[in-house]
């Protein structure tokens, strides 16, 4: 049982491209997507081989197994007491007019979001309203995106409504604190370009508004592209930002005594920052920061 918790807050440095294999359309290699709402997402299978291979080296191989499980040849012995759930969307960076570009999101995000950070024992003190912006309408705090009364993303325009402007700013400040190492522009922006669409055009913006990259091979006497060489990927764009549960159990190695928030602290002190995560690691993507919040530790029970 998983009795220790953490919320890993994941900030996208450079595209991020996590496959899902060959796609139907016209994007050759699609990334991953959840399959109800369609926004891109990270499988925690991803992320949790990710920490094991930045953790090797930082640790002994029998600590690496009590963290992360034995190798192949010994999984049966026992399991992990690491567990990392997957990584859905929370703000998504969206092209404007003004302020170069905007964290986007949406009511169904950030109630998902909310509801993941509660079953691990977190809570907020900013909430906005259920029913979400108007038609046409943008949520935002300040006018760092405003162009004549309107937010334009990419060739979109949306009539700015500042009724939430002191919920967006609580919901900023906690994003400041989750994200302590980002530099001081980037926790500024995070507040003041935050902008909170239509559930309906927020879908839209994750599925239409992606980095789509092609890439080839070339014929090194010719100079020109080798059949079938040519090939288009898609990739989570840079200042994208995720959240995925972090949670421990008591070691599952037998004869070893070590509790949950034993086995958390243990993963703490490898401190793990900064990932490359995904595929096209050659080509220098895939750059990740990570941070984690942890949830308050409960109160013992008296008799």
């Amino acid at each position: 049982m998983y009795t220790a918790n953490q919320l890993l807050m994941l900030y996208v440095e450079s595209p991020l491209h996590t496959g899902s294999g060959r796609g139907a359309g016209v994007v050759d290699l699609p990334i991953q997507r959840e399959r109800m709402t369609g926004y891109p997402m990270v499988q925690g299978s991803g992320i949790k081989g990710c920490l094991r291979a930045n953790a090797r080296g930082k640790t002994s191989n029998g600590d690496l197994e009590l963290l992360f499980g034995p190798e192949t040849e010994k999984a049966s012995e026992h399991a992990g007491a690491l567990a990392v759930g997957d990584a859905r969307l929370l703000l998504f960076p969206v092209r404007s007019l003004a302020g170069v570009f905007a964290y986007t999101t949406s009511v169904d995000a950030l109630e998902r979001f909310r509801r993941a950070a509660q079953a691990l024992g977190l809570s907020f003190d900013w909430k906005l309203p259920a029913s979400g912006p108007d038609e046409n309408k943008a949520w935002v705090n300040g006018n760092a995106l405003q162009v004549d009364e309107v937010v334009v993303l990419e060739e979109f325009a949306f009539e700015v409504d500042e009724s939430q402007k002191e919920q967006l700013g609580k919901l900023g400040q906690w994003l400041q604190k989750a994200l302590p190492t980002l530099g001081e522009y980037w926790k500024n922006a995070l507040s003041s370009h935050l902008c909170v669409l239509p559930d309906d055009a927020f879908r839209d913006f994750t599925q239409f508004a992606t980095e789509v990259q092609t890439h080839i091979k070339l014929n090194p006497d010719t100079k020109t592209v080798e059949k079938g060489a040519l090939f288009t990927s898609e990739a989570l764009p840079t200042d994208s930002i995720l959240y995925a549960p972090l949670m421990a159990s008591a070691a599952r190695k037998k004869d070893v005594k070590k509790s949950a928030e034993d086995m958390l602290k243990m993963y703490g002190d490898l401190n793990i920052g900064r990932v490359q995560l995904g595929g096209d690691e050659t080509t220098g993507q895939g750059w990740v920061t990570l941070a984690s919040v942890p949830a308050p530790k409960k109160e013992e029970k008296r008799p």
